[in-house]
């Protein structure tokens, strides 16, 4: 009886689980599916002003917003409150997609739209689904997370050829060079796979490409069949 009741019990729970990972599935679809073209910068929590990354985060929102794109971040500290407070202040739309974590994420105070998610995988499918470029900027496991889930999706076509930037070449370098005479020259990676990321240190640049790029698309927001 008791193992019984156990399994039930476990049914239940997982039940109730399934009615709240819709439920930020259907309010991360109704907040986001209004907004407009979006770029969604990554990069680490644990940057602070004054840091290249904070530095270069803050210039990079500042740029975004200038192109009239809409800001997306995870809405944590550092790169991400870095990037939304540039983005904020030049009069851009930011979007903060926080997350629960053991130690609780604050949310930055520069989003204008704030969403808060329990579940990882949920909370990156609204980091993509609404992008039409990506820029990566210094950051650890999270980051590079983002970095390669990023790039499959582009290259198993699941998501759509979008610009994807690291803006850092000295510290983006040492994984490129890697993944060229490791990944490529093993024949893991194809070489034109190398293609699908662009490194810059000017935020000028990096907009100015995603820019020139959404302008020559006719460019379907839909997802794809």
């Amino acid at each position: 009886m008791r193992g019984r009741y156990e399994i039930n019990q476990l049914e239940k729970e997982e039940s109730w689980r399934l009615f709240r990972i819709i439920g930020e599935f259907v309010e991360g679809f109704d907040a986001l599916s209004r907004i407009t073209p979006a770029v969604t910068v990554f990069g680490s929590s644990q940057a602070r002003p004054g840091d290249f990354a904070y530095d270069m985060a803050e210039a990079i929102g500042r740029e975004i917003a200038k192109a009239d794109f809409t800001l997306v971040t995870g809405g944590g500290p550092g790169v991400m409150e870095a990037a939304c407070k540039g983005a904020f202040e030049a009069g851009g739309k930011t979007v903060g997609l926080n997350i629960e974590l053991p130690l609780e994420q604050k949310g930055n105070p520069y989003t204008t739209i704030s969403l808060h998610f329990h579940y990882f995988f949920v909370r990156k499918v609204m980091l993509v689904k609404y992008a039409t470029a990506f820029v990566l900027l210094p950051g650890g496991f999270g980051t590079l997370d983002e970095l390669f889930e990023t790039l499959t999706l582009i290259q198993t076509h699941k998501i759509r050829l979008f610009p994807v930037i690291l803006m850092g070449r000295d510290y983006w370098s040492g994984l490129l060079h890697w993944l060229r005479h490791q990944g490529v020259a093993r024949g893991y990676l194809p070489p034109t796979d190398m293609e699908l990321v662009k490194v810059t240190d000017d935020p000028v640049e990096a907009v100015a490409r995603i820019t020139r790029f959404y302008e020559a698309q006719s460019v379907d927001l839909s997802a794809p069949e």
